[in-house]
């Protein structure tokens, strides 16, 4: 027995001593290496190495170098990075250099949706992404100019070059005809009516919800549209810094020509208004005195880091434009912080903080010369005048010789040069994410949204001409407003088998809360104290304060099925009630149902090894816009008049009250129905993505303001809902991948037809509007059913009448004379299409990316042009009237000097247009002493905007509005401030 023990204990020792050697030789090792971009080399920061399997791995960090110990034998790493391709490597001991290839597939990219997100392949409705990548080399002060030439359906144009200028977006035409058509933005779940407190380094995404099937969750607010913006979060990994410099040249190339002096003289004594005395000279070139080189110098910073549970992302930065024009100006000052923490696995709070100092002051535009409009004035100030009037050095000159209606440029900047307009704005969010269950889910945010802005106004009683009628003049204007929102979401989301099911359901309460104070004053004594305590005379009229509050409370829900990513339908709802509104129609219904069908996942489509995806979706659902209606629109309003207390008699007087409106009770929203039918077609192993929309909008319950006739009642003004819009149009998206490898060529192109039509208008049929020359002063722009929105209206012109030199007018009624029953319709500014394409190309670390934006079939009235070809005062002209008529039997196209002005076709010219909007050129910098010194990108750029343009527009800018963002006026150019040829230097660094 003890033998076979002994036996026994031997053998096992055998065994045991056969298979240490073994176990040596198969022991654990380390992995280590550097993630860097196949295409472009550029190292990768945090991006996931995991061993398959477990749950143990690591993150790359700031060079992109990356460390696993303990890895066993034939272990299998798992890299994975967002926008790249995952990728699966076998394990080896030693150094494991990984290279990750850009992901084509376009279709796992999540898009956000309205209170959710979603993966691009799923999407039932019509969304627009924004693509962020080249926002840090372009010189962009609003996120706003991001999105244009860059989404199909949506036109944005930049109205005027005014330093900080809003940009006019219109997300498939025009919707609205008193109220706003402005998009609703929705930054990080926060609904905010304007994005200038947004630095747009700051941005991750941007969608564009186009349709109503995808709106209709923002109810009441959505009908033109909603952006939804989310902003940089931290990540897990190594701490990142980024730096972003900028510095940017800004100039106005496209110079109008003026008469020289013996020009002018020789105009003036054909006009036969003014004598100029001998011994003048040409003395003043005022576009160069005028314009100057602008200059924006633009500086973002950020902080990032993250854990599993603890993430952070801060930035802070500093803008400073000085326009071309140089008492204009725009300058931010930002900070944010997103912070997000996972206290326990089912709690996560989170916490958004922005606060933004922005000022600016703009210039005089839109007006004569006569009324303080420099760009006008430019042109109409005579050379022989100069800056200063030499019998007083510290005035303007403004010896005109009779033409008593001239200011030069130079004094009308000065006008406003003191000038202020200044808001500080604080948006501070909490959330708290409760996960009940992986499928269930609870979020409730608090948000508030605080605004304080101050407009000052100081004109000096000394340098200028109105500014001496005064006596000096200054005001001071202030407002506050804050708005409380408090959303509360529960979404369950939870995949069966084949089929999916997500169920959503919300409320949503906003407060706002708003007060304002303003004065203002006369009579200073001189320009060395500036603010109102210097003024004798304080304004006993339009002094005052004022209040106002509204509310509204949301309920909403969704339910999205769908059954193997094959059939796809989603249904939502929003119950809208408004302070605003009357009671009995407080409450609004804003439902929505779209539906989509994967062609490619069907089994007849299995042979198409070609094709990657092929999507049928269609869309309908209702939205509305409230932005027409006051805050207390359905009650019955009055004005308070002021009684001169100082007159004799009315010592102890008391105001008056009146009656402001006629009483409507029954207004409501206006409501947009829109129906939606899109084909989304990806091929070729991604390289080609195209996007097809068709859609059909039809707003209804117009907000119409109406003017009765004097006498009729009390007051002549009401509100009323009446009015139908409609727009119609088809959008293309074409994304491509036309070359691969060490060299790529990337091409993004888009183009949309719109068509809108005024379609029935009930109380009033006719609205006329935009008065621009005081010569003329006759409305131009016609609205009424039947007809585009904007029209312009006015005098047919059948050129020059070569005996006479006057322009001739055609006689439309046939009764042999010209009277305004011969007017008609003479322009539209709504283009045909707009289009954007953009090609991106690069060669290892050198990118190129050209940026073509363009609009075609638009008319633009050149109000300018009565101004300065209009020959019919004292003020110079541009010197297309040299080619003017002056003798009988001249043919020409210019009219003779004093010839009858009208609205008509001669001042309507073609604004369609093709700019090189953007070129950019930057480089990565890379070598291993940038790896020692841990900095994982060094990026220098150059960068040019508004490079070229092709038009044959005779104006400044074809890109103009000078009524802005107004839903009633497109297309007038008139004295406005141009925009200019842009030159960046910038570079990007990570730590």
């Amino acid at each position: 027995m003890r033998l076979l023990f002994t036996k026994r204990l031997a053998l096992l020792f055998f065994f045991l001593g056969c298979a240490m050697p073994m176990r040596t030789l198969a022991q654990n090792f380390r992995v280590e290496g550097s993630v860097t971009d196949a295409a472009t080399g550029e190292t990768l920061i945090g991006v996931s190495i995991t061993l398959k399997g477990t749950k143990t791995g690591t993150l790359s960090g700031v060079d992109g170098r990356y460390s696993l110990p303990n890895v066993p034998p034939g272990a299998v790493l798992v890299v994975s990075y967002l926008g790249y391709e995952p990728l699966n490597v076998p394990a080896n001991a030693g150094r494991m250099d990984i290279r990750l290839k850009a992901s084509n597939n376009v279709l796992e990219d999540v898009v956000v949706i309205g209170y959710g997100s979603v993966k691009r392949r799923d999407v039932t409705t019509a969304i627009s992404s924004i693509s962020t990548k080249d926002l840090d080399q372009r010189p962009i002060v609003s996120a706003a100019q991001a999105i244009q030439g860059r989404a199909a359906g949506v036109s944005v144009i930049q109205p005027n070059g005014t330093p900080g200028a809003e940009m006019s977006i219109r997300v498939r035409g025009t919707t609205s005809f008193n109220g706003s058509n402005d998009p609703l933005y929705v930054v990080d779940g926060v609904p905010v009516d304007n994005i200038r407190f947004l630095s747009p380094t700051d941005i991750e995404s941007m969608q564009i919800l186009k349709d109503a099937s995808s709106a209709a969750i923002y109810g009441s607010r959505a009908a033109n549209g909603v952006i939804l913006i989310s902003t940089k979060a931290g990540k897990s990994g190594e701490a990142k810094i980024a730096l972003n410099a900028q510095f940017t040249q800004n100039k106005v190339t496209n110079e109008i020509d003026v008469l020289n002096l013996s020009q002018y003289r020789q105009l003036q004594n054909e006009i036969g208004l003014i004598a100029l005395p001998d011994g003048l000279t040409d003395q003043t070139d005022w576009f160069d005195e005028t314009y100057k080189t602008g200059q924006l110098q633009n500086y973002q910073v950020s902080i990032s880091d993250g854990t599993e549970k603890l993430k952070y992302y801060l930035s802070a930065g500093y803008l400073d434009e000085t326009g071309v024009l140089n008492t204009s100006f725009f300058k931010r000052y930002n900070v944010r912080a997103n912070i997000d923490n996972k206290v326990r696995k089912w709690l996560t709070i989170g916490a958004n903080v922005n606060y933004a100092d922005y000022s600016n002051n703009g210039v005089t535009t839109g007006l004569g010369a006569n009324r303080g409009g420099v760009i006008l004035s430019v042109i109409n100030t005579p050379t022989y005048a100069p800056v200063w009037n030499p019998e007083n050095t510290n005035q303007y000159y403004n010896n005109f010789y009779g033409a008593s209606n001239i200011t030069s440029p130079i004094e009308n900047m000065a006008r406003s040069r003191n000038n202020r307009e200044r808001e500080n704005r604080l948006i501070a969010s909490g959330n708290a994410l409760f996960t009940f269950l992986p499928e269930l889910n609870f979020k409730t945010s608090f948000t508030l949204d605080r605004r304080n802005a101050l407009n000052t106004t100081f004109l000096d009683p000394i340098s200028t001409t109105w500014g001496r009628n005064q006596y000096g003049e200054a005001s001071d204007n202030r407002n506050m407003n804050t708005v409380l929102t408090f959303d509360n979401v529960l979404t369950y989301n939870r995949t069966f088998s084949e089929h999916g099911v997500e169920v959503m359901a919300g409320s949503s309460y906003t407060d706002s809360d708003y007060s304002n104070s303003y004065i203002n004053g006369s009579h200073f004594r001189d320009d060395q104290i500036q603010t109102l305590n210097a003024a004798n005379r304080i304004g006993w009229n339009n002094t005052g304060s004022g209040a106002s509050q509204w509310a509204i409370m949301s309920y909403f829900g969704r339910v999205a099925y769908n059954f193997e990513s094959k059939y796809l339908l989603t249904a939502n709802i929003r119950a809208d009630g408004s302070s605003r509104l009357h009671p009995d129609h407080r409450w609004g219904y804003f439902p929505s149902l779209s539906a989509a069908w994967r062609i490619s996942s069907e089994d007849f489509m299995d042979g198409a090894e070609w094709l990657n995806d092929l999507k049928i979706r269609g869309g309908w659902g209702q939205t509305g816009n409230q932005s027409g209606l006051n805050d207390y629109a359905y009650l019955q309003r009055y004005s308070i008049g002021r009684i001169e207390w100082f007159k004799e008699g009315q010592e102890n007087a008391l105001p008056t009250i009146s009656k402001s409106n006629i009483r409507t009770k029954d207004l409501t929203w206006e409501t947009t129905t829109q129906s939606n039918v899109g084909l989304d077609f990806t091929a070729f192993r991604n390289r080609l993505t195209v996007n097809l929309d068709y859609y059909y909008k039809r707003t209804t319950d117009m907000l119409m303001s109406i003017d009765l006739p004097a006498g009729s009642a009390a007051a002549n003004t009401m509100q009323r809902n009446e009015g139908v819009m409609v727009n119609k149009g088809f959008e293309v998206l074409v994304n491509s991948q036309n070359v691969k490898g060490p060299f790529t060529w990337n091409t993004d192109f888009n183009i949309s037809f719109n068509k809108n039509n005024l379609e029935d208008l009930a109380t009033r049929k006719i609205y006329s509007t935009a008065t621009t020359s005081d010569v003329i002063n006759e409305a131009v722009v016609r609205n009424e059913p039947g007809r585009p929105m904007s029209g312009f209206f006015g005098y047919i012109s059948d050129g020059v009448d070569p005996e006479t030199g006057e322009l001739m007018y055609r006689d439309l009624n046939g009764d042999s004379k010209i009277s305004s029953t011969d007017r008609t319709y003479i322009g539209d500014p709504n283009p045909d299409f707009i289009f954007g394409l953009t090609n991106s190309f690069s060669y290892k670390n050198l990118n190129l990316s050209v940026f073509l934006q363009g609009s075609y079939g638009n008319d633009i009235f050149n109000a300018s042009r009565i101004e300065t070809e209009g020959m019919y005062d004292g003020k110079n002209q541009s010197t297309r009237v040299l080619d003017r008529w002056r003798v009988p039997g001249q043919i020409t196209d210019v009219p003779r000097a004093g010839f009858e002005l009208r609205n008509s076709s001669y001042f309507i010219e073609d604004g369609s247009y093709l700019r090189v909007k953007n070129v950019s050129l930057s480089y990565n910098v890379q070598g291993q002493l940038l790896k020692k010194l841990k900095i994982a990108r060094l990026q220098p750029y150059i960068s040019a905007s508004n490079l070229l343009t092709w038009t044959n527009y005779s104006g400044m800018d074809p890109e103009v509005n000078q009524w802005g963002n107004n839903g009633a006026v497109q297309g007038i150019d008139w004295g406005t401030y141009p925009q200019s040829k842009s030159f960046v230097f910038g570079l990007n660094v990570e730590f």
